[in-house]
């Protein structure tokens, strides 16, 4: 969720009704400390600070360490530390998944961790290096030892990456080896893919890429079972979201909530993923990614629609 996991995004959730809790996006914990100029866009935690879980990254244990000490200052709802990324860039750095390889030293960062910060910490990762249930419980009690109050699981291995199915058996059957709260995530397409997990053997559902092609996919959510039944087959009647206004929403709210330097790569970002939605939404991607500032990809988006072009997929 690297650009995609902001304020202006959050917002546009909000805009839906929002959801219980937002992860920010992966903060490089050494860079807090480098005093560079977009750091206070990454702590920024509107527009709900009480629901806002700041996301930290890095593979030094001090520096982990000061970053959680700096943001426990700060009003959010907890600080997760991400031990999933498999980014080679971070991997080969030792952050991220790169944590996993060893109990011993994870814990002992997490120990460090811990005693820097009174808020909620949470650990985010995948099933490891292989697919080792044994070693994942060993792995995760080794977390819950030294003070972590929340996983949230990816059932997938590292080298998996977003292939194949995410493995949800895993996540009901961690929830039983350790005593402390199990959410899930990945491969939840859909408002009936959110409730299905929901009902099931967790603690909660993480949602990322989805959210941003259905940012109104927790209000539906929430109102799947309340929604009228069309005649005959038994299946909620979903509302047609706004397309075009969702899209143009997002740009002014990017505007407002990310520095101007920010705004061509994130809105590519979103896009990228919002215009599944659409027909003919690789044609507007790539139209939409030949501009170099906001004023034209509003342009480009408002065409698309008059043209009669636009359908939802």
């Amino acid at each position: 969720m690297a650009e995609l996991g902001h304020r202006a995004l959050r917002q546009l959730i909000e805009d839906f009704g929002g959801c219980d809790e937002y992860f920010s996006e992966m903060i490089s914990a050494a860079a807090l400390f480098g005093g560079g100029p977009y750091e206070k866009w990454y702590l920024d935690n509107g527009p709900c600070p009480q629901k806002l879980v700041y996301q930290i990254v890095g593979n030094d244990a001090g520096c982990l360490s000061r970053a959680a000490a700096l943001l426990d200052g700060m009003e959010c709802a907890g600080i997760d530390i991400n031990m999933g990324c498999c980014a080679p860039l971070i991997r080969k750095a030792g952050g991220g998944i790169a944590w996993m390889k060893s109990a011993g030293t994870a814990g002992e960062m997490v120990k460090a961790v811990r005693r820097a910060t009174k808020k909620r910490l949470s650990v985010k990762l995948r099933t490891g290096f292989s697919d080792d249930f044994g070693y994942l419980v060993t792995f995760c009690r080794r977390l819950e030892a030294e003070g972590v109050e929340m996983i949230t699981l990816h059932p997938r291995t590292a080298k998996e990456k977003l292939k194949g199915r995410a493995k949800w058996d895993y996540v009901g059957a961690l929830r039983q080896e350790i005593g402390i709260p199990v959410a899930g995530n990945g491969d939840v397409n859909s408002p009936e893919d959110l409730i299905m997990r929901a009902k099931g053997p967790c603690d909660g559902v993480m949602v990322g890429r989805t959210a941003v092609r259905q940012p109104w996919i927790f209000a539906l959510g929430r109102g799947l079972e309340a929604l009228p039944m069309e005649a005959g087959d038994g299946l909620p009647v979903l509302p047609v979201p706004d397309i075009k206004g969702t899209g143009l929403r997002f740009l002014e709210l990017l505007s407002v909530w990310q520095p101007e330097d920010f705004h061509v790569s994130r809105a590519r970002r979103f896009f990228a993923l919002f215009c599944d939605n659409l027909k003919w939404g690789t044609y507007l991607k790539n139209l939409l990614n030949r501009e170099q500032n906001l004023a034209g990809m509003e342009k480009v988006w408002c065409r698309h629609f008059e043209t009669g072009e636009a359908g939802l997929e």
